[in-house]
């Protein structure tokens, strides 16, 4: 069995930056941080990982730091992003030493907007070349082109190296028909900190977090509380949090988590260009929400 096949709490993992290099030493701070705060696994290299500004040898070298200082206690899984040219991601896939990685997540592929019979074969071709199981990652914000419940199910169904979608359309009826027709094996896991618990409440069972770098326990406290049905628990917890979320995307991801982790003193707030440091009006907002946590 996969030891993802629970779903519950994922931390889509900060990638540190100091002087504009990766801050390995934080990064290992950061990864004992969110296994103590009680994570249910980890995702390196992913949109909040800021994986796109990273050159190969760095992805290489964030993913394998992350396994080693992870060290078999939770699972790890690598973001392989939606390349706009398929074949040359199913290439990375298959020539990729993937020891240490439980799952691979992957967005359909941004810019070229295709339609959903090209998101659909996209996926299958992923499926052929990855040697191991696939989470599906929706996110139309980014990709400017919506993966819709139809092909989602498709896909579940045309193979059970998919695992479970993250989805991040924002969409609740789109997740809730998902929820409704898919197989077995198939599972949905938010990729809006703020749905989380009404999306647990129609039968997601996990999401992939950018608030539990900061606070793993309490979002993931709230997530196990929600799956054990102690919803006067899962409430209180996600009510603690319910304020600073929209702040964290004012100034984009993974720009406000990193001003947050930053007022923790686990990193600094810097970014790679084309992204920018949140600004100080940003940071005193988060700092003075912070306070009532």
């Amino acid at each position: 069995m996969n030891p993802l096949s629970k779903g519950g709490t994922g931390v889509a993992l900060i990638t540190p930056f100091l002087r504009n290099d990766v801050d390995f030493p934080a990064l290992e701070n950061i990864i004992e941080h969110v296994i103590t705060g009680g994570a249910d696994f980890i995702v390196s290299l992913g949109t909040t990982g800021e994986a796109i500004t990273l050159s190969p040898d760095e992805v290489n070298e964030v993913l394998q730091f992350t396994i080693k200082k992870v060290a078999g206690r939770i699972p790890v899984v690598a973001g392989f992003f939606g390349d706009n040219y398929t074949d040359r991601l199913a290439q990375k896939l298959r020539s990729y030493d993937f020891t240490g990685v439980a799952a691979v997540m992957s967005s359909s592929p941004s810019y070229n907007k295709p339609t959903q019979e090209g998101i659909y074969r996209h996926f299958m071709a992923v499926a052929e070349a990855s040697p191991l199981p696939i989470i599906i990652y929706n996110v139309p914000g980014r990709t400017a082109a919506n993966m819709n419940a139809e092909t989602t199910l498709r896909l579940a169904e045309a193979s059970e190296r998919f695992l479970a979608v993250k989805e991040a359309s924002g969409v609740m009826a789109q997740s809730m028909k998902i929820l409704r027709d898919k197989p077995a094996h198939f599972q949905l896991w938010s990729g809006d900190d703020v749905l989380t618990l009404p999306l647990i409440a129609c039968g997601a069972t996990g999401v992939i977090s950018v608030i539990a770098n900061a606070w793993p326990a309490e979002f993931s406290g709230m997530v196990r509380a929600a799956r054990s049905g102690n919803w006067p628990e899962a409430r209180r917890l996600n009510d603690l949090l319910l304020n600073i979320h929209p702040h964290l995307y004012t100034e984009g991801n993974p720009g406000g988590i990193k001003a947050v982790m930053e007022i923790l003193g686990l990193c600094t707030k810097e970014v790679r260009l084309p992204l920018a440091p949140v600004s100080d009006s940003l940071t005193n907002t988060l700092r003075a929400l912070m306070a009532d946590i």
